[in-house]
């Protein structure tokens, strides 16, 4: 009995990086053949900066950001670098963690591993991240070979892409929590198209007047926009440190709430 018990390897708890990386892992082996879904994510963007930064920027002189004087192109393409990132980060955090959630219940089945629920809402939140980021990776090359790219400051645009899928990640994440069947998805494209049109994406925020304008540039989607505009363009003010700091407490209060509602849902 003594020679068994001393044999015996006892099982090391994983480190959150460990555990975060494995999470990563096994979602990029069950992705691994359908790439055709991230080439989507990035065509749209895409799309839209050619029928709208071109077409209708042959019919618009440009715009003023941060006292320099920017092509209609220029000033949409950032817009759409940070849109990228969020379409992603929402997609694989919403609907595919809800289908893991509630119908696979594949998160029960990794409690049942020495995973914790922490563990589980670092893994999606830094493959949703992971994903956003893919997206705008291509799109930021795309703007570099289309001369939409101004200043050296463009190379904090990949860190500041990922504190956007961050941020967006943690937050639809906690909000899929509450989700009771596919119907509740509905709200998620109510919330997700306004964002998307309103955030200065297209046009300067100057349009808006009064609590209007207010209201804009407290969505979480302005601040990732105005954010990489400013780095594309070498616009970089202390309203860029302000966008870092929204954030990124966004998507530590989102990370917070996940971890929360996952201990409700599968230890209770």
């Amino acid at each position: 009995m003594t020679t068994l018990a001393s044999d015996t390897t006892q099982v090391q708890p994983l480190t959150a990086a460990a555990a975060t990386r494995l999470l990563v892992l096994r979602n990029y082996v069950v992705y691994r053949d359908a790439w055709k879904l991230f080439l989507t994510g990035f065509l749209e963007p895409v799309f839209y900066l050619f029928s709208i930064g071109i077409g209708v920027g042959a019919l618009v002189s440009g715009f003023e950001v941060g006292g320099k004087e920017v092509s209609y192109a220029a000033f949409v393409a950032p817009g759409m670098l940070a849109a990228s990132a969020f379409n992603g980060a929402l997609i694989d955090s919403t609907y595919n963690v809800f289908f893991k959630l509630k119908y696979v219940r594949l998160y029960d089945q990794m409690l049942a591993t020495p995973l914790t629920t922490g563990d589980i809402a670092r893994g999606e939140i830094a493959w949703g991240q992971l994903r956003g980021a893919s997206y705008a990776t291509m799109f930021l090359l795309v703007m570099l070979a289309m001369g939409l790219i101004d200043s050296w400051w463009a190379l904090l645009a990949l860190p500041a892409v990922l504190l956007i899928g961050f941020a967006f990640s943690a937050v639809c994440m906690a909000a899929t929590t509450w989700m009771r069947n596919f119907q509740d998805f509905d709200k998620i494209t109510l919330v997700q198209l306004p964002l998307f049109l309103f955030s200065a994406t297209f046009f300067p925020i100057d349009t808006y007047s009064g609590p209007v304008r207010w209201i804009v540039e407290c969505t979480p989607l302005y601040r990732g926009v105005v954010l990489c505009r400013e780095l594309t363009t070498g616009t970089v003010s202390v309203a860029s440190g302000v966008s870092v700091a929204y954030l990124l407490v966004m998507g530590v209060v989102g990370l917070l709430v996940v971890r929360r509602r996952l201990d409700a849902l599968l230890l209770t």
